[in-house]
Order: C-alpha cells, then sequence, then structure tokens
C-alpha cells in the first residue's frame, strides 16, 4: 500500500470528538479528503462530505460512509472537593471506567484526568460499581477545577497502545475511525481509476447516539447505492458466538438491512480480486448507519454493510488487524471500479434474480 495505514488509522485514533463533540475533528478529517476529492464540505450536524466527480453527465451518487464519532463522558457536575461526576455518552462499558486515564476538553485547555473508585478492601463484597460510584480525578485544586472546568465538557478516553504483534493494532475510537481510514484508503486507489459515478465519501457524527449523522447525510445526498463501513465483534476467548477472527479479512453483511442485488455485486467484486471475506448474517437492525441510510430517501436506497472485525468494542484497547481495514478499502474501490450502471440494482431490470 502507498500510504501508511497504520500511520493514518493512529493519527484518526487519536484524535478526540464524541458524539456531538465531533465539531473537535471535523476539520482535521475533512482536510485528509481534500487532497483525494474534489470538493469537501461540512453539513448543518458537522458531518464530513466528501465528493469525487467522475465527470460524467447526470453520474449516478453511490455513498461509502463511516462514523466519526467516538463514545466518551460529560461533566454533569463538580464537587466541593474539585473531583468531577459524569454522565456517558454513547454505549460506553461502565466496568472498564475505574482506573481508567481521561482527558477533560475544558474551554482554556485540556486536562489530563484519572477515574478514581473505592480501595476493593472498602467495598462490599458482591457489589457492582456502577458510574454514579465513580469520580474524575484532575490533581488540581478545587479552585483551578472551578475555574477550568464547566458542567457540559466532554470527557474522552486517554489510551492508544498502539502496534500488538505484526498486523494488530489497539487504541481508543477504532470504532469507527479505522472505517474512516478505509474511506481514505479507498479513495486513494482510487486515484487514477476511470470511474462511471460519483463518490460521496461521508465521515459521520453522532452515530453511537442514534445513527443521526448517517441518516441526515443519506437524506441530503439521495444516492443511487449506499455502502455503510462500521465495526464487528471480534472472536475473543469469552466471545466465538457471532464474532469473527481477527485478519478475516471484510466482514461482508447479508439480511433485510442489505440490498441483495447490491451484495451479489460488491461479492462478485471481491471473488474477481482475491479480496478476503467472510459473510455476516444480521436478521434485522443492524445497529449501523446502514440501518437509517437504508430508508433515508424516498423509494429507499440500496444499502450495503462492509466491518472491520474488532475485539474488545467500546473499550480503550478496541483492537483489530489492519490487514482487515486494508481489505475492506480494497472491497470498496474495487466495487466503486466495477459499477457500470444502476441496472444491476434494479429489481425490475434483474430477470433472473434467484438463478
Amino acid at each position: 500500500m502507498s500510504c501508511n495505514l497504520r500511520e493514518l488509522i493512529q493519527r484518526l485514533s487519536d484524535m478526540r470528538g464524541t458524539s456531538g463533540f465531533e465539531y473537535r475533528l471535523n476539520k482535521e478529517i475533512a482536510a485528509l479528503f481534500e487532497p483525494l476529492c474534489d470538493e469537501v464540505r461540512l453539513d448543518a450536524l458537522g458531518s464530513i462530505i466528501a465528493v469525487r466527480h467522475c465527470g460524467k453527465h447526470d453520474a449516478p451518487k453511490i455513498m461509502i460512509e463511516a462514523h466519526c464519532d467516538e463514545i466518551g463522558l460529560i461533566v454533569t457536575s463538580i464537587t466541593d472537593e474539585g473531583y468531577l461526576t459524569v454522565a456517558q455518552v454513547g454505549g460506553v462499558d461502565q466496568r472498564i471506567l475505574p482506573g481508567l486515564e481521561v482527558v477533560v476538553h475544558a474551554q482554556e485547555r485540556d486536562i489530563n484526568a484519572v477515574i478514581g473508585i473505592m480501595p476493593p478492601q472498602y467495598i462490599e463484597d458482591g457489589k457492582t460499581v456502577k458510574l454514579r460510584d465513580l469520580a474524575v480525578d484532575t490533581g488540581l485544586c478545587a479552585d483551578e477545577v472551578k475555574r477550568l472546568v464547566s458542567v457540559g465538557d466532554s470527557v474522552t478516553i486517554a489510551q492508544s497502545v498502539g502496534a500488538l504483534g505484526e498486523d494488530q493494532w489497539s487504541g481508543k475510537s477504532l470504532d469507527d475511525r479505522a472505517s474512516v481510514a478505509a474511506l481514505l484508503r479507498a479513495l486513494e486507489l482510487l486515484q487514477s481509476k476511470e470511474l462511471n459515478a460519483d463518490v460521496y465519501a461521508v465521515a459521520a457524527v453522532q452515530e453511537e447516539v442514534g445513527c443521526r449523522g448517517g441518516r441526515t447525510t443519506a437524506a441530503g445526498i439521495r444516492p443511487d447505492a449506499a455502502i455503510a463501513v462500521d465495526v464487528t465483534h471480534g472472536i475473543t476467548p469469552d466471545n466465538s458466538d457471532y464474532a469473527f477472527e481477527v485478519g478475516s479479512g471484510a466482514a461482508v453483511s447479508t439480511g433485510p438491512n442489505i440490498h441483495p442485488l447490491l451484495e451479489r455485486e460488491i461479492i462478485k467484486s471481491a471473488k474477481k480480486r482475491g479480496i478476503k471475506y467472510t459473510i455476516e448474517v444480521s436478521g434485522g437492525d443492524t445497529g449501523t448507519d446502514a440501518w437509517e441510510a437504508q430508508v433515508s430517501a424516498g423509494g429507499g436506497v440500496p444499502t450495503m454493510l462492509l466491518s472491520i472485525p474488532l475485539k474488545y468494542m467500546h473499550t480503550s484497547v478496541e483492537t483489530l488487524a489492519v490487514s482487515d481495514v486494508e481489505a475492506v478499502a480494497e472491497l470498496l474501490a474495487a466495487y466503486i471500479e466495477d459499477f457500470e450502471s444502476t441496472d444491476s440494482l434494479s429489481f425490475e431490470k434483474e430477470a433472473a434474480l434467484w438463478s
């Protein structure tokens, strides 16, 4: 690969922007898309929309999309002693919070902090620690905390572990910044290619609190095909059911959230180029922006979901294989390069759908 995908994943992972606070990173992400696209803009919610025009009149539109927000916390109060109480933003795994290093994003500057908890010898046996039992400790005196920090400030996870072994990478917010990296890599692969469709690459906001950016961008673009990219569960010692081996390539979804003709064409492109993939069955809501994109416009949008296997989802040490990110990028680029017309997605023109 000509770009350093590991460095790109790390750069995106190290950015900080919980749902609703993506303004802290969306301009930086937009700058990454600019050399690869003809135009880049931010919509009213803050989602990044980057367009690569094919140069053909009235060309079809293919949207490739990943979300750029991350889970985190938000300050709810400041105690007399200078500790911060917090609420969660998105699906934070509360089991990992005690002892976690965090960053408080105050108006004047970022502040390093830790989440403290009562020593175990003082905790009642069998008691489950709740978010309300925890406090964020900045190490600053109470007066300084009250001067710097405000209720409503966002808090993000500090950890970014980095390389594990030869191919794996571990850090925060790989859900879903690794997928944003896949979009950027796909656009790079398409740079010298002649296309039959305009490509709309979207880094959407607020997925972790309701798939909001995925819904609004798809409604505004009204694409002829939409491919969402997200993460799926990787196999770990305690989780092998409905999970995928890290390093097994792109997970290609099938089920009611997925357009069967788009699925068929994507698998055809994967087989044509020998791109590694597995099939992921979703019996209903995929829990991703694909669910919203599918019904975002009148008549519906042919929608697909490609996923990257990820271990330890919604923790500070999310872990994936860089080769899986590359496989997703290659599959995105392959489908877009192979795309000829919307006829391939039309049920009316599909004479032998089940042949």
